[in-house]
């Protein structure tokens, strides 16, 4: 009787934590939505370049080391004001996005991984600056 009714409730759980696994990995990363459209000026903290980016969804910063790279991601944190991603691009590197929202048009985003064969890790702050050319 023990066994069936381990069975029954194992039955019972099974559609709940199937469905519960693709809310985890892909988790539509509402913060990101909230963030002006347009183009977005890059000033990295290191002194580098200055990077002007066309948003047109908020996940353009999510891969800055692997664009247009269709790479497989993981959310690792998802709140109001904090994404965290995790990405591997089979054959061409891997990794890790913080980005922190301080408004609308101001976030912080810090990255690192390996691309082309070389680690990098970047800080870098990005605002909003007009409208896509």
């Amino acid at each position: 009787m023990a066994r069936k009714r381990a069975f029954i409730l194992a039955a019972l759980g099974a559609p709940f934590a199937l469905l519960a696994v693709p809310g985890v990995a892909q988790a539509s990363l509402d913060m990101l939505d909230t963030l002006d459209r347009g183009e977005w000026e890059l000033r990295f903290r290191d002194g580098g370049n200055v990077r002007k980016i066309c948003l047109r969804t908020g996940r353009e910063f999510l891969q800055l080391r692997h664009p247009g790279t269709n790479c497989n991601r993981f959310v690792v944190e998802n709140s109001a004001s904090d994404v965290t991603v995790q990405y591997t691009c089979r054959g061409n590197g891997y990794g890790r996005t913080h980005i922190r929202k301080e408004s609308t048009g101001l976030v912080q985003i810090d990255g690192q991984g390996i691309a082309g064969g070389k680690p990098f890790q970047f800080t870098a702050e990005a605002r909003q600056t007009g409208r896509c050319n």
